[in-house]
């Protein structure tokens, strides 16, 4: 009989191999929690840019700003929208909606 065959070795393998899957799982999702709240508004443009997703910005000043991200600079990011561009100082962003 095959020592590494024994029906308990097999349960205490399958059991460990439970664990395990279990453990990662916790800290991936751990990890993705925490990347996420490690990312700054710019970081969050540059994935909008990245997805020409449309968002809507407001402004210190109470306006809102709604274009496809077209560029984020170090301190500014541009929107467009129907052909006419926008530039806004990232410092001057209070909020942002992704459509």
């Amino acid at each position: 009989m095959d020592p590494f065959s024994h029906p308990d070795l097999e349960r205490l393998g399958r059991a460990l191999r439970d664990r395990l899957d279990e453990t990662l799982v916790a800290e991936q999702t751990a990890a993705r929690a925490a990347a996420r709240r490690r990312r700054t508004l710019r970081d969050r443009l540059l994935e909008s840019e990245d997805r020409s997703a449309v968002v809507v910005v407001t402004a210190t000043d109470g306006h809102t700003y709604r274009g496809v991200v077209d560029a984020v600079g170090v301190d500014h990011i541009v929107l467009t929208e129907a052909g006419r561009f926008t530039y806004l100082a990232l410092a001057q962003i209070v909020a942002m909606d992704v459509r």
